[in-house]
């Protein structure tokens, strides 16, 4: 009995030799007989991994006073956490926190599956998204039912992967606003686009996307602002129609000839419209831009701005207002209301304007102008002679226009919307009843513009003084220009006025 525990004892120090020799260590070994040096635990293997502990975000967040660096895989979230104490906060390892309000669609995805809820909100006829919330397309997805953006947006990561197809009806289809980005949008045998706002105040933002192969690019309506830039149109049977938009801004839009049908039509009212950079290469049988439509109007201003028009037929690459007015001019294309600076076709702006007129009878005759007796007399316009019009010929009027009627002639009236400086030039011939000093003037709205006068002298009956005009000028919309003269001193009697020619620019 006394050998047996000696025995006993023997193996017992044993045992505590090798155990203080493992602690002393300090290593173990799962998986291999050679642990890392630098490891406490070396676990290896090529079929199986490491699995943590695994609990819901509740779970998690339940744990009583866990350890700095405790960690626990989040079954909710798909992250694993760590617990840093110094925060008193769960910090995921290996990835961010996932987006709130996000939604993935993958080309794989079954659509009904994924966008139940939007199915079930548009009563199974259509994907109504949810509100500020961000879907992003994964490869070629192609819907079966439309989509109201419902103040959503909807977004790709490369235009040229990401795709949205729709092979009949309409693909966008709503009167909320949203946005749609870095996305190839297709939709052979339908339409695009169907949208009418019902607030005025929303906003829908169309950028760097590629709208191709389209039977119709369709109607955008009724929103306060529209913002599309960058985007690329190929391949469209019938392009797109914009109404009634408070601020449209078009930006670097590229139309390539392989479009048809009018590729932009513009009607109902806008308060500001800007179209800027890009082109439009218009193909045999299409039009580019659309003003056509009566009605169409701009309460604001409106831009076409370093836009490149290009294609076989010039005359089609604009369809000008179609009613020609005192807001329209021969030759032109659109209204007063438009700044015009675009490759390809006529500059139109206040800018520009221009206008002349030319009075000019034949040889020992002209035009009567009776002054009073007084010395010197009333400042009395060249107008019209009693019982006929004066011999007036107008030309290159471009945002000037002479008024109808007996008072109009001989008168320039500036119908541009911008006020700016001109400068008038001409010159005046009249003959004289007498020997005497007479006088010019240019006047605006009626009034003698007294710093520009300029004077003659006639040395005897029937003497021609040839007088020129000169002035500079602020008109704003409907001011006008006439010429005026006075005798100064002398002979009394009437002028005759054989010509005059005024230019306004």
């Amino acid at each position: 009995m006394h050998k047996y525990t000696l025995q006993n004892y023997k193996n017992f120090l044993l045992f505590l030799f090798f155990l203080s020799s493992f602690l002393g260590n300090a290593q173990i070994g799962i998986g291999t007989t050679t642990p890392n040096a630098s490891s406490v635990l070396d676990i290896t293997s090529t079929t199986q991994g490491l699995l943590p502990p695994r609990m819901t975000t509740i779970q998690r967040n339940a744990i009583a006073t866990p350890a700095d660096g405790l960690l626990v895989y989040d079954t909710d979230l798909k992250l694993v956490y760590s617990y840093v104490s110094s925060s008193s906060s769960w910090i995921p390892l290996g990835g961010a926190l996932p987006r709130l309000n996000f939604k993935r669609i993958r080309s794989t995805d079954n659509l009904a599956t994924v966008l139940a809820t939007e199915l079930a909100a548009g009563g199974g006829a259509k994907y109504v998204l949810t509100a500020n919330t961000l879907y992003e397309i994964n490869g070629q997805v192609v819907f079966n039912f439309p989509i109201d953006l419902n103040g959503a947006y909807l977004d790709g990561l490369d235009a040229n992967e990401d795709i949205i197809v729709k092979t009949s009806g309409n693909l966008f289809d709503g009167t909320t606003g949203g946005s749609v980005r870095n996305l190839t949008i297709t939709t052979p045998g339908a339409t695009v686009f169907n949208l009418n706002s019902a607030v005025s105040t929303s906003t829908f933002l169309l950028r760097d996307c590629i709208i191709a192969n389209s039977a119709s690019v369709g109607t955008i309506a009724g929103y306060g602002l529209v913002f599309m830039s960058i985007v690329n149109f190929s391949g469209n049977t019938t392009g797109i129609t914009y109404t009634n938009i408070g601020q449209l801004l078009l930006s670097n839009q590229a139309w390539f000839s392989n479009n048809a049908g009018t590729y932009e039509k513009f009607t109902g009212t806008f308060n500001l419209i800007e179209k800027q950079g890009g082109f439009s290469n218009v193909s045999s049988g299409a039009y580019g831009l659309d003003v056509s439509t009566a009605g169409l109007t701009i309460t604001g201003d409106a831009v076409l701005e370093s836009v490149v028009f290009t294609g076989p037929t010039p005359a089609t690459y604009i369809r000008p207002y179609a009613t020609p007015s005192t807001t329209t001019f021969t030759g032109f294309n659109f209204s007063t209301s438009w700044t015009v600076r675009a490759a390809g076709i006529p500059t139109e702006a206040d800018a520009n304007s221009v206008g002349d007129f030319s009075m000019d009878y034949p040889v020992n005759s002209g035009l009567g102008v009776t002054l009073n007796n007084s010395t010197p007399s009333d400042i009395v316009k060249v107008g019209v002679s009693t019982g006929s019009a004066p011999s007036t010929v107008y030309s290159n009027l471009f945002r000037f226009a002479t008024d109808a009627g007996t008072a109009g002639y001989n008168r320039l009236k500036y119908v541009g919307k911008k006020k700016r400086i001109f400068q008038v030039s001409g010159s005046i011939s009249f003959q004289v009843p007498g020997t005497g000093v007479f006088i010019a003037y240019i006047m605006k709205n009626g009034t003698p513009l007294t710093q520009y006068k300029i004077y003659g002298r006639g040395a005897a009956v029937n003497d021609i003084i040839v007088l020129p005009l000169n002035a500079t000028t602020e008109l704003t919309t409907n001011d006008y220009i006439e010429v005026a003269l006075q005798r100064n001193s002398g002979a009394t009697g009437q002028l005759v006025v054989p010509n005059i020619t005024v230019t306004i620019k």
